[in-house]
């Protein structure tokens, strides 16, 4: 989704030596990330590793933590989290406008309604919604304010499987108009190499791995391609595929998480599969470090 392939797009996201420390534990350990506008990153790696850590800082959202090193983000920050926090109380249209100080604030809340999907819902209460069109409801929320970096906290982590694969289809489509550079954290291989120009695996606090996605789109799981990328940052993540059962429990995961085979491009808005339910996958880390930038052909 890099907004010029073949051409470097000023930084929206510059790190150099970023440290973070909670209770004497460094959570971060010198990272360096560049992100550039429109460019869109997933990053990848288990629990504790610092994903959200960084996230928090790129958010200005860290104030009482140690910390040292360089960190260049925008102003214009929206992030996007696992639940949708809609507060209850307020109609959809007066969520997605909330804090937009804009003589226009209706008019492009209910254009940014229209682009997920809701037109004609502006009244309703969150609690009359799915959980996918809540999260829908989100992502208008942080798009609206059209930012320059738009941060993602396994957005759709708590959503089934069909309605992920809309979401991805969603997501692309809204990022590809809107042109934010774009940070997504989950633990979902496919997941990543479904959406993102580049994939990152973040270990004990640093990049073990940062890697391109040189897929053609529509990106379907199964091909040559995808498969070799998805065993290379399986392999960053401590994922033996060589462990009887493991590649049978991936592929059932592949199957379930991100539907191989199935068209996710034509997955129009107001097609929702129900409510939310608690799914996701995590893998072990590896010390290794692989800053490689080499192609994967498809």
């Amino acid at each position: 989704m890099a907004s010029h392939p073949g051409r470097l797009s000023p930084a929206a996201v510059r790190i150099d030596g970023l440290v973070r420390s909670f209770a004497g534990r460094r959570v971060l350990d010198g990272l360096e990330l560049t992100v550039r506008d429109g460019e869109f990153v997933a990053l990848l790696g288990r629990s504790g590793s610092g994903k959200s850590t960084l996230l928090r800082a790129l958010a200005r959202l860290d104030h009482d933590v140690d910390g040292e090193g360089g960190l260049t983000a925008p102003e214009d920050v929206s992030v996007v989290f696992q639940d949708a926090r809609l507060l209850p109380w307020k109609r959809l249209l007066d969520n997605v406008v909330l804090g937009l100080r804009a003589p226009d604030a209706e008019e492009r809340g209910r254009a940014a309604l229209a682009e997920v999907g809701l037109a004609g819902r502006e009244r309703a209460w969150p609690v009359e919604l799915s959980g996918g069109e809540q999260q829908r409801v989100s992502l208008a929320r942080s798009l609206v304010r059209e930012p320059r970096l738009l941060l993602a906290d396994e957005p759709f982590g708590a959503l089934d499987a069909l309605t992920r694969i809309r979401m991805h289809a969603l997501l692309r489509t809204l990022c590809a108009r809107h042109r934010p550079a774009v940070l997504l954290v989950t633990h979902d291989v496919d997941e990543a190499i479904a959406l993102a120009d580049r994939v990152v695996v973040l270990d004990r606090g640093r990049i073990a791995a940062d890697l391109p996605v040189r897929l053609p789109a529509p990106r379907r799981a199964g091909g040559p391609g995808h498969a070799r990328l998805r065993d290379r940052l399986l392999a960053h993540l401590g994922v033996d595929l060589d462990e009887p059962g493991i590649e049978a429990d991936a592929d059932a995961d592949a199957d379930a998480d991100t539907g191989v085979g199935a068209d996710d491009t034509g997955a129009g808005p107001g097609r929702e599969s129900g409510r939310e339910s608690g799914h996701g996958s995590g893998a072990a880390s590896t010390p290794a470090h692989d800053r490689a930038a080499e192609e994967i052909p498809a």
